[in-house]
């Protein structure tokens, strides 16, 4: 492994607009300065987050695709962001992993935002993402997941010897209302996790008239804030560490002692549970 640098892209979007969002961001990522292995962009970067799937969603290897391809390669850079991608009609929240070359992997949205329907129009994920790109192991993720630890959990994995990743990384929409639970939260999976977590939310104003205020940060896997913006639109590129992320582990091997579980469910009657609650 050797120091990996992430650009994060903190922008506002034009609503429903995939054709100026992918314009903005093309000019955006021409002014990264030096080089850059991974570039990252917000949750459905081409149209916010928007409910009108029927009407914005893509099939697979269409505009978006062929875009994050066409950046990849030109930049040498990973680059990561989601946009809203139909299948056997079906709609995704889907995160893009796109490598230059054409390599990709894709990872669905496990928790779909309850407070704005999303349950309601999009199909959850079944699967978590940890791919490797340039020795470094990374498991990217979609806002609402950051609130359920139990999806991220980094654990030791034998056959490697080594944890199973060594960056979570948190592409969102996430407003202004509840910001400081992102940024506890943000600290709270680096510091259980023992890992560096890179998180990426717009600013501006959506459709709906919901406000963000960003606060993309890149957290250490002591739960320091190496980086921080509010407010408004920036674009920053920041190295990870990994001698220092080998050492701190190597001192505090907490993930040796983590807990072995599974998690069984059981069915109850509704009144059951209303019994339960008198």
């Amino acid at each position: 492994m050797q120091d990996l640098k992430f650009t994060l892209i903190q922008s506002e979007l034009h609503w429903e607009d995939p054709e100026a969002n992918l314009s903005m961001f093309e000019e955006k990522i021409w002014q990264i300065s030096g080089s850059t292995d991974v570039i990252v962009l917000p949750e459905m970067f081409t149209t916010g987050f928007t409910m009108a799937a029927s009407k914005m969603a893509e099939h697979m290897n269409m505009r978006t695709f062929k875009w994050m391809k066409q950046m990849a390669d030109q930049t040498g850079a990973l680059i990561l962001g989601s946009y809203i991608v139909t299948v056997h009609d079906r709609y995704y929240n889907r995160l893009l992993w796109m490598e230059p070359g054409g390599n990709f992997k894709t990872y669905d949205k496990r928790h779909l935002f309850r407070l704005a329907n999303e349950h309601k129009t999009y199909a959850a994920g079944e699967s978590l993402l940890i791919s490797t790109w340039k020795g470094w192991r990374i498991c990217p993720l979609i806002c609402y997941d950051l609130r359920f630890p139990v999806w991220s959990r980094n654990r030791w994995d034998p056959s490697l010897k080594r944890p199973f990743y060594d960056v979570a990384v948190y592409i969102a929409n996430w407003p202004t209302t509840r910001i400081e639970a992102w940024n506890t939260l943000l600290k709270a999976r680096a510091i259980e996790n023992l890992s560096y977590v890179v998180g990426v939310n717009r600013v501006g104003q959506d459709g709906n008239g919901i406000e963000y205020n960003g606060h993309s940060a890149v957290i250490s896997p002591k739960g320091e804030a190496i980086f921080s913006n509010e407010g408004v639109e920036a674009m920053r590129t920041l190295e990870l560490n990994t001698n220092a992320l080998h050492a701190f582990r190597d001192r505090f091997p907490a993930y040796l002692d983590a807990d072995d579980f599974t998690i069984e469910f059981e069915e109850y009657e509704e009144s059951d549970f209303i019994s339960g609650l008198s």
